[in-house]
């Protein structure tokens, strides 16, 4: 067994129990799935959004609707493969209306499962989608205007914030600088890796 594939073990060991969670109160307001992630287990780049939207609580995936496809194209732009990252939320249920978690959701999430995964998976760089999930992981307030594209420290892993692909979406004037770092956030690690193999 490699290391891929006893990564993806441990995490679907973790998920296990969760499967149909009422650990917070997202459990009974009506969510249809527990949406852990997917992608790479021993992926090197991580991207974390705020929770599950409509689509991606009705398929239990990850960033499949509309903003979650604006994200694979600019993904896809800059010559990287969904499969290769590791995408998840904050949260793993859709709060309702779409409304963001609460604080009670968010930690009880973050400390049940988002935590763990990073643990397992051990990305060598995170990027955080939009405020929420930033200051989940930080513990900061997050003014995205004024700390996107800037690299901060998760433990020791280096974070960089973005822009919410929905957020972009909704201001079209911020596509640039959206692509601007997520490019950084995927240049950063190749050339620190670099820097290491040097």
């Amino acid at each position: 067994m490699n290391i891929k594939e006893s990564k993806q073990l441990l995490l679907n060991k973790l998920y296990e129990p969760y499967k149909k969670c009422i650990m917070c109160p997202l459990g009974t307001a009506g969510r249809t799935s527990v949406v852990f992630g997917e992608g790479n287990p021993d992926a090197e780049f991580m991207i974390v959004g705020e929770a599950p939207g409509q689509t991606e609580d009705e398929l239990a995936r990850p960033f499949v609707g509309k903003s979650g496809r604006f994200l694979t194209t600019a993904l896809t732009q800059l010559g990287i493969n969904r499969k290769d990252i590791f995408i998840t939320n904050s949260v793993k249920c859709r709060p309702p209306n779409n409304r963001k978690p609460t604080l009670l959701e968010t930690t009880t999430c973050k400390n049940l499962l988002l935590l763990n995964q990073i643990k397992i998976i051990q990305p060598k760089i995170i990027c955080t989608l939009g405020a929420a999930a930033t200051e989940s992981l930080l513990e900061i307030p997050a003014p995205m205007t004024k700390i996107h594209g800037k690299i901060f420290y998760f433990n020791t892993i280096p974070l960089i914030p973005v822009y919410h692909p929905a957020y972009v979406l909704r201001n079209q004037q911020k596509i640039e600088e959206f692509v601007e770092d997520l490019h950084k956030f995927f240049s950063y690690s190749i050339s620190n890796q670099q820097k290491n193999n040097s």
